[in-house]
């Protein structure tokens, strides 16, 4: 009788599903919750340092020392980004198939450390022992320039691939320090997702001050060694959490991934045939686990007829089926919130061109970085954060019942709103600034000064970082929470693509207009002479695509059934 006392309490205090760091079953007191979260977002908050103070001034380094024009510059840097944020898919892939988290972020880690020195080292040697190619008029492609050019792309995409594996495990592995199946961890797990936004736009505002006044100013060689030390403070800080994390445990040796693909590929090879015997009896019963289970019934038909059985085949189960309809419900969302996406890249490109042009001067001989004023975004983040989850949140749970007071889909539809008002602000504030140009005889001289004060421009970047509270950390909650548990990894990263694809759609969206606009002499709306540009036709323009988007996002999100989740 004293072993069974004994034994209850340890059986009670383990966590389904998880181990330790030895393979030991997960005990609730000793491992996961917050005391492992704070080392995984102290590792992310360091990582994102490094990353933005590499990507917030990109645009000055290649223009500047590097000698690119400004058209191509900025499409390096949304190629870049863009592609940072798609090859997540991959990582994630590799992480929730083979690696596991733990491992793909200790990888990702290193290797974002290897191209950070590479970058670092691409900023300080002079490569000027070329005196081969230039003595004999060798091809361009053999300049000191193009060298240093070669040199620097490498590092660079060696740092995008990096991320791809680092960033959205490092956000599934926090999120799975906290147990679902638990009231309390469960509103824990909402705050964490939270207090994530709080800590990395508080990093980010920091990067924009602090290194892009260093790159500018001092040295970029610095500028980039910075980053790198930080992303080796990164690595520590993840290391010294690991007695302390919950691992998943794999539930099926077969990778996920093929699992539920091959409930696609069954369907379709099946799609000339009737339902299966075992999916009519299951719907006819009541017996298949979801309310998901009525839509997309074709997926039905990969599940196997008693024939199938005889014949010994490998049949795909109804969790797997299950799994695949969760899947492909994301879709619908996940599409019409591209176009968030797209409004992203406004942020760091055009809203900066606009503070460019605008009276900056804080004091005599100081004048405030147009790139600096995307702190505000982040600023207003830190804010906000705070009294969302201390305020709102509990209000809100008060008059709806909901743990986390409002639903993921309605939070998300509250932000895409907000970045409708911002573009609707921005190009209010884009009319008056070409007005005033127009008023003081400015229209021809694109290097005077707008006698217009840059603050006209907070109001947009206040909503935007608003917009950002609701969108973001919305969408971060909602792809972790709706994807199966051995594919969290890769429903982060489907969160973080609307951003990388927006930035291509951006980008493409831009040329397009460009060449439309800018045919037989006409003058483009992406004039580089910004007074006789249209950016706030531009801004029209992405103010009703969002109105438009939001509009199908509403329709999908009314019939979105959420997967259900067993609370204790």
């Amino acid at each position: 009788m004293a072993d069974e006392a004994s034994e209850t309490p340890l059986v009670e205090d383990a966590v389904p599903g998880s181990i330790d760091h030895r393979g030991r079953p997960a005990k609730r007191s000793g491992t996961g919750g917050w005391r492992s979260a704070y080392f995984i977002i102290g590792a992310e908050v360091l990582e994102r340092f490094a990353f933005y103070g590499i990507g917030t001034n990109l645009v000055n380094y290649l223009t500047g020392p590097l000698g690119q024009s400004t058209a191509v510059a900025a499409a390096n840097v949304n190629a870049w980004s863009g592609t940072g944020t798609i090859v997540t898919l991959v990582g994630a892939f590799v992480a929730d198939s083979y690696l596991g988290r733990y491992r793909t972020i200790v990888i990702a880690s290193l290797l974002y450390i290897l191209g950070l020195c590479l970058l670092t080292i691409s900023a300080v040697l002079p490569f000027q022992s070329t005196s081969h190619c230039q003595n004999k008029h060798q091809i361009p492609s053999c300049s000191p320039l193009q060298l240093r050019m070669i040199f620097f792309f490498i590092s660079l995409y060696t740092i995008a691939v990096a991320q791809g594996g680092h960033k959205p495990c490092t956000q599934a592995f926090g999120a799975d320090q906290f147990d679902v199946q638990n009231q309390e961890e469960l509103k824990a797990k909402s705050s964490f997702f939270n207090w994530w936004l709080f800590c990395l736009s508080a990093c980010v505002a920091v990067a924009y001050v602090f290194l892009s006044y260093i790159q500018d100013n001092l040295s970029w060689g610095l500028g980039f060694g910075i980053p790198s030390t930080a992303m080796v403070a990164s690595l520590l800080s993840f290391l010294l959490g690991t007695k302390t994390y919950r691992y998943i445990i794999k539930e099926d040796e077969k990778s996920p991934v093929a699992r539920i693909g091959k409930v696609y590929v069954e369907a379709i090879g099946n799609r000339r045939k009737s339902s299966s015997l075992k999916a009519n009896e299951g719907l006819a019963q009541g017996i298949l686990p979801q309310q998901g289970s009525h839509q997309f019934k074709f997926l039905n038909k990969a599940l196997p007829t008693y024939d199938y059985f005889e014949e010994g085949g490998n049949a795909c189960t109804t969790k797997d089926v299950e799994e695949a309809k969760a899947i492909l419900r994301l879709f619908p969302i996940w599409s019409t919130c591209l176009v968030y996406g797209i409004v992203q890249a406004q942020s760091s490109t055009l809203f900066t061109k606009q503070g460019n042009t605008m009276d900056r001067s804080i004091v005599s001989g100081f004048d405030v970085p147009a790139a600096s004023l995307q702190s505000i975004i982040s600023v207003t983040i830190v804010i906000c954060i705070p009294i969302y989850d201390c305020l709102f949140v509990p209000t809100a749970r008060a008059l709806t019942g909901k743990q986390s007071g409002i639903t993921m889909l309605q939070r998300i539809g509250i932000g895409g709103f907000l970045y409708a008002i911002s573009m609707v602000t921005s190009a209010l504030v884009e009319m008056k600034r070409l007005k005033t140009a127009q008023d003081h005889g400015l229209v021809d001289m694109p290097n005077a000064v707008v006698p217009m004060s840059v603050w006209w421009l907070v109001p947009q970047y206040v909503i935007f970082g608003l917009a950002d509270v609701f969108a973001v950390g919305g969408l971060q909650e909602f792809f972790y929470d709706q994807v199966p548990s051995e594919l969290r990894s890769v429903g982060l990263s489907l969160y973080l693509s609307i951003y990388g694809v927006g930035s291509f759609l951006s980008g493409f969206l831009i040329s397009v207009i460009e060449k439309a606009t800018g045919a037989d002499g006409g003058s483009s709306w992406f004039n580089s002479n910004l007074n006789r540009a249209h950016l706030d036709s531009f801004y029209w323009l992405l103010a009703g695509l969002i109105a438009v988007g939001l509009a199908a996002y509403l329709y999908f999100a009314k019939s979105y059934i959420y997967n259900r989740r067993v609370v204790s």
